[in-house]
């Protein structure tokens, strides 16, 4: 059963205006850093994980101001290309209490915007 649903896009030239390696340091994972800066067009793979952190904050219900925390929220790449979101801290425990057992994500973007969906199910399969 759904129990939360959350979606973000984010505009990709004002995302990449504001992008530094501080900001990126702030909001992401190491590995989801390297991951990025592996791409020709790394703002685009940063703002579709941000939109996807965005998405999932959306989907719990709660953000900063309730204890949520970026790099509680990792963006994995499977060998398949599918992404896959990895909770921890605050983000798996706020999970918990909103009875979701999985969590789906998709993730798009073009060359103007960055986009994802998160939905959370209470099935665990």
């Amino acid at each position: 059963m759904v129990v939360g649903v959350g979606i973000d896009i984010v505009d990709l030239e004002v995302f990449r205006a504001r992008l530094s390696d501080d900001l990126a340091g702030e909001l992401f994972l190491p590995a989801e850093v390297a991951y990025c800066n592996t791409q020709a067009r790394s703002w685009e793979a940063f703002a579709a994980r941000f939109a996807a952190k965005e998405a999932l904050f959306k989907a719990l219900g709660a953000g900063l101001a309730q204890g949520l925390r970026w790099k509680d929220v990792e963006i994995l790449r499977e060998s398949s290309g599918e992404p896959q979101l990895k909770l921890s801290g605050t983000a798996l425990s706020a999970a918990g209490k909103r009875g979701a057992g999985r969590w789906l994500l998709s993730i798009t973007h073009s060359r103007t915007s960055a986009a994802a969906v998160v939905v959370l199910d209470s099935d665990p399969a």
